[in-house]
């Protein structure tokens, strides 16, 4: 998975992801939306051929569109994680 950053200013971030789908595009636009800082999250899949989508933010006041994204992905990777410890609990029984 390779990330390039097509634009970057003090409360804007346009990201593309190679080699990614919906599901983690979708994960990262929810947890955006839940910051109260961030104004808009979004993605986009330019072509349904070209599957590298692109996600957008923009952030309300002083905050970091950076800040925001990092945020957001640690927390879809804590989300994830404790999905795989209850789905082996519950496969266990």
């Amino acid at each position: 998975m390779k990330v390039n950053v097509l634009k970057k200013t003090e409360n804007e971030l346009k990201i593309e992801i190679e080699g990614s789908g919906h599901g983690v595009c979708n994960l990262l636009q929810k947890k955006l939306l839940e910051d109260k800082t961030v104004d808009q999250a979004g993605y986009d899949v330019p072509h349904p051929l070209a599957s590298n989508p692109v996600i957008y933010v923009r952030m309300k006041g002083s905050a970091k569109p950076k800040d925001a994204l990092l945020q957001a992905a640690e927390s879809a990777r804590e989300s994830n994680t404790a999905f795989g410890k209850a789905l082996k609990a519950a496969l266990k029984a």
